[in-house]
């Protein structure tokens, strides 16, 4: 891998990571995991998906972060994405629309894609199992 796809592999990963991590941060301590839990119920999503999506968004993100099997933890994030997808497509494109709109969602989960094609780059912690290091 060269130079410059190491550092733009590295920086979607943080950037991807610290937006993970923002989110299930706020969904555990502004919204609470009683509020999320009950968010999620309002729309007829059972619990556990709640508590699944505050661990996903919150501990992926730090495992990103970190560059911890990065390939897997990308694509282990992607129903959580693609969840908000279907939660808020029909609130219109615009992601300012009342309610958010898609297009958001939509552009983390082709950038979760992207970065499980690229795999761990040189800088993760941990890469994932039968990556190599520079690849």
């Amino acid at each position: 891998m060269n130079n410059k796809v190491a550092i733009a592999t590295l920086l979607l990963r943080v950037s991807l990571g610290i937006l993970f991590l923002a989110h299930g941060l706020m969904k555990l301590f502004v919204f609470t995991p009683a509020g999320t839990v009950g968010y999620f119920a309002s729309l007829g999503i059972p619990p556990i998906f709640a508590w699944l999506t505050m661990a996903a968004e919150a501990g992926g993100g730090l495992l990103l972060i970190l560059g911890v099997q990065v390939r897997w933890v990308a694509l282990l994030q992607l129903p959580v994405i693609l969840g908000a997808l279907v939660v808020h497509s029909g609130n219109g494109w615009v992601f300012s629309s009342p309610n958010g709109g898609w297009e958001f969602p939509a552009l983390w989960a082709v950038l979760q894609l992207v970065l499980a094609l690229l795999g761990d780059g040189p800088y993760a912690l941990w890469p994932s199992l039968g990556s190599k290091k520079n690849a």
